[in-house]
């Protein structure tokens, strides 16, 4: 075998993922699926590259065939790009991570462990921020929620008052003199309410300085 301009002797090279010299006798239909994962292996490392591409590459793979996957990364004298959710692996062979927000954006970290500190940090910072923010408007997280909607449920209220004075206008709804009151009460309640929404905005306004 040549390995990385080395010449290896086969059952050296079985040896190294695990296999013996009888081993080597035995079909590769009759081997177990662990097994058939370190041929793939032993085969994809006497490949010549410069770069390592692996996508979720420990997949499936019994703790042997991780610890030999491992160790072959590790000999790799290229660049490797790994993706992968086994955190132990990340740890143990990234010397770089690239972190994805979510949101589009993107920065780099030596390791795992620096990444995830920098998440708790962040989470931390935001935490403080807002407890600093409710501190300082003196308004409960109830209350932000009802401020922040204000605008909305006004013009909502104030779209019902417009509706409901269009209809006092219809000739069908003028001919019968108990509806027309009672749409006209309606009004009157509709506008009543605008003028109780504004007062609160207000009351929330100076609360907040």
């Amino acid at each position: 075998m040549i390995y990385r301009d080395r010449t290896i002797h086969v059952v050296t090279w079985a040896n190294k993922f695990l296999f013996t010299k009888e081993d080597l006798k035995t079909p590769v239909r009759a081997l177990s699926g662990g097994e058939q994962a370190r041929i793939h292996i032993a085969r994809l490392m006497l490949e010549p590259a410069d770069v390592l591409i692996l996508d979720e590459p420990t997949n499936d793979l019994d703790i042997p065939s991780l610890e030999v996957l491992e160790n072959s990364i590790e000999e790799f004298p290229g660049s490797v790009v790994l993706v992968t959710h086994d955190r132990a692996m990340l740890s143990d062979l990234s010397t770089q991570i690239l972190a994805l927000d979510g949101q589009g954006g993107s920065r780099y970290f030596t390791d795992y462990d620096q990444w995830t500190r920098r998440l708790k940090h962040e989470e931390e910072e935001k935490i403080k921020v807002a407890v600093a923010v409710q501190a300082k408007s003196k308004l409960s997280y109830k209350e932000q929620q009802e401020l922040a909607k204000m605008q909305d449920t006004i013009a909502t209220q104030e779209a019902e008052v417009l509706r409901l004075e269009m209809m006092t206008s219809d000739p069908a709804l003028l001919s019968q003199p108990q509806k027309l009151a009672d749409v006209c009460k309606k009004v009157g309640d509709a506008q009543k309410k605008v003028e109780r929404l504004y007062a609160r905005w207000e009351e929330l306004e100076a609360k907040k300085q």
